[in-house]
């Protein structure tokens, strides 16, 4: 059966702040830094709302109220000579919310000193979100599970939402618990994103889908399994944290698998892990699980 074409990237849902005004002292000019004036801001959050829509639930949107304290917070902050300078603040402020792909900020300086008549002066930016994810891939059904895993790679490599995805050498890993079945052929991706976490899981269900992959059996023999382990770098803004029982991050058993850790140091030596308050390097958590069946594929 040939495989489903890569989704066209729908158009985003907005939610939009306009109006926001703070008092700052953002300037070239002494004057501008020791008086001050009024500082305006408009802001286009691109953000999926279909679960929050379907939900009813604020854990599923963003909070604008706190993206709008953020905004004023640097508004009114410490002096900067341009307002290019501000507007990237809080573009860079509002992208560490993890459910922002992209914002779209206006910032208005309706008192310049221009030197001549005028209604405003504006600074228009749009940034999107671009952060590292961890994705791993598994397999153990079909003609070739080893050119499924590979197969699966290229098609999210040409997702719109994904770049510069790098996928592991595969590993070998004896099966454990469930029903009997094949050894799994397995790899880690690496790649950097602009999707949220929840529509980067919902992507990767998709292209599963799209593999054959059924979820009848806990544990059983899968023609794809495509998990999200990590997104964002630990202990840094970008990091997304969830507890969410559709959605947990960084994956709360990634730690103990040696069929991702094993692929995923394999490919970045220096990776790292959030386990509980601690960042620990994979290398460390792959000499604990050693004795799993996880080998490299000769």
């Amino acid at each position: 059966m040939p495989e489903a074409p890569v989704p066209a990237q729908r158009r985003p849902d907005l939610i939009t702040l306009t109006g926001v005004s703070a008092y700052g002292y953002h300037g070239v000019l002494a004057s501008e830094k020791t008086d001050g004036q009024e500082f305006c801001v408009d802001l286009a959050l691109e953000v999926d709302l279909s679960r929050a829509a379907a939900s009813d639930d604020l854990a599923h949107t963003v909070n604008y109220a706190e993206v709008a304290a953020d905004a004023v917070a640097l508004l009114a902050g410490p002096s900067q000579d341009l307002i290019e300078t501000v507007a990237g603040q809080i573009a860079d402020a509002t992208l560490t919310r993890p459910l922002v792909e992209a914002v779209e900020v206006t910032l208005h300086k309706p008192h310049a000193p221009v030197g001549v008549p005028f209604g405003d002066v504006t600074v228009r930016l749009r940034r999107e979100r671009d952060v590292p994810v961890v994705i791993a891939l598994g397999a153990n059904l079909g003609a070739d599970p080893a050119d499924a895993v590979e197969r699966a790679a290229e098609r999210l490599s040409a997702h719109p939402g994904l770049r510069e995805l790098v996928l592991s050498p595969l590993f070998e890993t004896d099966p454990v618990g469930g029903p009997e079945q094949p050894v799994y052929l397995n790899a880690v991706a690496l790649a950097r994103t602009s999707l949220a976490p929840w529509r980067l899981l919902a992507a990767l269900h998709a292209l599963e889908a799209d593999f054959g992959r059924t979820r009848e059996v806990r544990w059983g023999a899968r023609t794809l399994d495509l998990d999200l382990i990590q997104v964002g770098v630990p202990g840094t803004p970008s990091e997304a944290v969830s507890h969410d029982p559709e959605l947990t991050l960084p994956h709360p058993r990634a730690r103990e698998r040696g069929f991702v850790l094993a692929p995923w140091h394999a490919l970045d030596p220096e990776a790292a892990l959030r386990v509980g308050e601690e960042v620990v390097p994979v290398v460390e958590l792959l000499a604990s699980v050693s004795g799993q069946g996880v080998r490299p594929r000769a």
